[in-house]
Order: C-alpha cells, then sequence, then structure tokens
C-alpha cells in the first residue's frame, strides 16, 4: 500500500527535522511513577549522567536486553526518535537498534510474512496496520500499553489501533488536517475575520471576490500521488456534511462513492476548488491545481517571501515545513492558519493522521519499551527532540503533551485542536480504504474531476474500483 503518508514524507524532510539534543529528559522525570510507567510532562532537560531513573524501575533491570525498532522515518530525521529512547536505555540497560527504510510499508510485510519482522515497527496508517495483523505475526498489546492509551488518548485513537475487537498499538505522532493557511497580517489589513462555520467561510471568500481578489490558492501534483490533496478536501466535507457516522460507513465501504451524501461533498468542495472566481490565486486557472506541486500551492500566501496573492490555503499542519525558513508563522504573523470550520461553531469535527507502534514480540524488554512509548513522559521527550524552530516539528494526540515542549506556532494550534473536548476525529479515509480505491481510483479520478470530468461521471469511477469481497 503506498499511503499519503509515505509520499508526504519522503519529499520534505523538515518535517521530521530536529535538534541533536542527544539526552533529553522531561523534568517530571522525578516525579512519582505510576503502574504502567508514565510520569510527568513538562520542559527541562538535563545530561545523560543526571538523569533520575526512579520513573524508570517499574521496568525492571532489563542490562544486556535489545529491542530492534523498524520505521519509515530516515537519517537524519530519524534522530529525535534515537533521543527519544536514551533515558530508557540509561536507566534500564537496554539497547534500543533504530532502523528505516524508505520502503518500509512494503518491506515490514515482507518480513512479517517472513517471520522476521522487527519487535516494534512505527506503523503510518490503519490500513497497514490490518494487513500486518493479518499475517498472524503481530502481538497484542500488553494490559499496561492498553490503560495507558486510554488514559493518555481518546476513544477514537484507540479504535485505529483496534483490529478485529483486540487492541494492538497504541498511537503515536499526528497530525491535523483540517487546516485553513492564511495571513494574519493581510487579514487585519483588508479587515476580514476568521470564520467559525462552513457559511461564515463561504461568505468570507464571497467577500473577498467582491473586493476583487481570487481568495484560493490549491495544487494537488505530487508525483505518482497526485490527486491526494483533493481526497483530503472531500473527506473533510463528508465528516462536516454528513457527520462521523456516515463518514465511518463511507471509509468501509458501506456507503458508496455514488451516494447522494458522499456527491454533495464532492460538490461542496468543487463549490471551491472548480470556481474560477475562487481559484487559482496568484498559479493560474482551475485546470492549474493539478500541475501545481501542493508544495508550492499556498506559498504565496506569505506577503513577505511570497507575492501575498494567495488569502486562503486548505491543508494540513506539516504544511510549516515548506515555507521560507525566515517566514513570521504565528497568530500575529505573516503566516499562520484556522480551524476548517464545521456546519456551526460547535460542531468541531478533525480529519488528521498519525502513527501507531505494533510489536511482534512479547519479551518483557519489548513490551517495557512499548509501554513507555505510550506515556506522556515518551510523548514529552520527542516533543522537545523534535522541536527546532517556527515552522515546527512532531505532535501527539497524547493528553499529557506539554504545549510548552513545542516550539512550532502551527504544533500548539495542533495540539490544541486535538485536545478539545469538543472534538471528533476521523484518520485519513484514503489511508484505511483498499490500495485499489484509496491511493488508485480515488487520487486518479480526483484528479480528472479537477480538470474537467463530471461529479457523477468521478464517483462511478473510483466506486468501480472498490474490491468486490
Amino acid at each position: 500500500m503506498t499511503s499519503k503518508t509515505r509520499v508526504r514524507t519522503a519529499r520534505y524532510g523538515s518535517f521530521f527535522a530536529a535538534t541533536a539534543a542527544i539526552a533529553l529528559v522531561v523534568a517530571g522525570c522525578s516525579s512519582s511513577d505510576d503502574d504502567n510507567g508514565g510520569g510527568g510532562s513538562t520542559g527541562g532537560s538535563t545530561a545523560a549522567g543526571d538523569i533520575d531513573c526512579s520513573q524508570f524501575s517499574s521496568y525492571g533491570d532489563l542490562k544486556g536486553k535489545e529491542v530492534t525498532i523498524y520505521a519509515g522515518v530516515v537519517a537524519p530525521e530519524d534522530q529525535p526518535y534515537v533521543d527519544s529512547f536514551k533515558p530508557f536505555e540509561k536507566c534500564t540497560g537496554v539497547k534500543v537498534n533504530y532502523t528505516a527504510d524508505k520502503n518500509f510499508e512494503q518491506q515490514v510485510l515482507v518480513q512479517a510474512e517472513a517471520g522476521n519482522a522487527p519487535d516494534l515497527a512505527i506503523v503510518p496508517q490503519p490500513g497497514l496496520l490490518k494487513q500486518l495483523v493479518a499475517t498472524g505475526k503481530a502481538v497484542k498489546a500488553p494490559d499496561s500499553v492498553s490503560q495507558n492509551a486510554d488514559k493518555w488518548f481518546g476513544a477514537d485513537w484507540k479504535k485505529y489501533g483496534t483490529v478485529d475487537g483486540t487492541f494492538y498499538a497504541a498511537p503515536s505522532g499526528a497530525s491535523v488536517k483540517s487546516l485553513v493557511w492564511y495571513s494574519p497580517t493581510q487579514f487585519a489589513s483588508a479587515g476580514y475575520e476568521v470564520p467559525t462555520t462552513l457559511d461564515d467561510l463561504k461568505a468570507l471568500s464571497d467577500k473577498m471576490v467582491a473586493d476583487g481578489n481570487k481568495p484560493w490558492c490549491a495544487g494537488i501534483n505530487s508525483g505518482e500521488a497526485t490527486g491526494w490533496p483533493i481526497t483530503d478536501w472531500v473527506e473533510d466535507f463528508v465528516l462536516r456534511l454528513d457527520g462521523p457516522d456516515v463518514y465511518d460507513q463511507w471509509v468501509a465501504g458501506d456507503v458508496k462513492f455514488t451516494d447522494p451524501k458522499i456527491v454533495s461533498a464532492f460538490d461542496g468542495v468543487g463549490a471551491y476548488l472548480k470556481n474560477s472566481d475562487y481559484v487559482n490565486a496568484g498559479i493560474g486557472d482551475v485546470k492549474s491545481i493539478a500541475t501545481t506541486t501542493f508544495q508550492d500551492a499556498g506559498l504565496n500566501i506569505d506577503p513577505v517571501n511570497g507575492d501575498g496573492s494567495c488569502w486562503l490555503h486548505r491543508q494540513a499542519s506539516f504544511y510549516a515545513a515548506n515555507f521560507d525558513k525566515n517566514a513570521n508563522i504565528g497568530p500575529d504573523g505573516d503566516v499562520y492558519a484556522f480551524y476548517l470550520p464545521g456546519k456551526t461553531a460547535d460542531d468541531h469535527p478533525v480529519l488528521g493522521a498519525g502513527e501507531f507502534v505494533l510489536a511482534f514480540s512479547d519479551r518483557p524488554e519489548v513490551q517495557a519499551l512499548q509501554t513507555f512509548w505510550s506515556t506522556d513522559t515518551w510523548a514529552n521527550l520527542k516533543a522537545k527532540a523534535s522541536s527546532e524552530d517556527t515552522k515546527g516539528g512532531w505532535i501527539s494526540a497524547n493528553k499529557g503533551l506539554d504545549e510548552a515542549n513545542l516550539v512550532g506556532p502551527i504544533d500548539k494550534l495542533s495540539v490544541q485542536i486535538l485536545k478539545d473536548p469538543k472534538t471528533v476525529f476521523r484518520f485519513d479515509g484514503s489511508d484505511q480504504m483498499p490500495a485499489a480505491v484509496g491511493s488508485g481510483s480515488f487520487w486518479k479520478q480526483a484528479t480528472n474531476w479537477i480538470t474537467g470530468q463530471s461529479t457523477q461521471d468521478t464517483v462511478t469511477k473510483i466506486q468501480a474500483a472498490w474490491p468486490k469481497s
């Protein structure tokens, strides 16, 4: 399976860029430990020799043991992961061996099927997780991990690590996709306000047009994965127009692409992306969306390092990595983002993606690291190791993640959105659908749709690719 996560991370290394702070440990490491190895969550760092190991005592003496991790985040972007495990290694005696491969998604399946899987794998999508469980080589998560998932993550997140009623994998990293990028300084100059409902968003777009502006910019070119940004748009609109239950049924194949609800979601997106009055600001006409790379599409949001011709750009939290290194990103800066609103101000559906930690061994040292990985302590270590600058680093839906450990304003905004008690989170739909659809017909036909194909032809052709059994 080729996921949007794989394609995106292969195309911009700075998403996972990090400092080389080799021996980090949060100040909370000296707090009292709980049964599942959790601990404090706030800032501060200390030298490796000064680590207070009291919180790690519940894991026991694991000196001489080794645990292997396999992932798709390669050097040098892997350094924050390596750093985040150092206190655990120091205090338990375990050696953690992290290896990564750009072809991880294909190779981890090969390894699992051959009985040569790693101890732990960082899985970037629920669909791949299900495939790995189907090999019969994955092992269910221990009770300590399940309890941590209940404590530190919402039920929606735990569900994505569950296959056929068995919990296998706790969440790790995350991204928020329901964002619209804009320029606060430009908005202030023009007297525009951030919308709080879908109707407000439409009214704002119309106001911009009346003022002589073309509001939206977009690009979906992504090499072999061209088209995926439109699938995110459609998924966001299914969530907003019809709610999470219909969304879940659609992702599972119980609601077809040809259903009027899904057709309405496409048309709702088309009201923006196929509207020549709205798009493609500073780039060209509607068809230019298909030839513009997703990395370049929103750069003219920035009035300083771009030309300020674009007012609105829907893209995920990781898009911060694409702006100029000197871009002024923040609530009062030249570049920022707001939550893509729901039908009402009280509706709070959020589309996103994330990673999950799956085990292929139940040895004590593996379960110990798996348990530590599911705590707030680890999440804060990883966040600190990943926070390089205002363009952002890494976030998690872990409720114990302290925003003080995040440098990037978009990271902080994203964590606030994930933690909002009103948030109803749903994982990227096409990353859960069968590959023939999610990374096949959905991407391809969405591209054809943006270049002129009708909505009805588009949904019919996508649905035709859905596996018959």
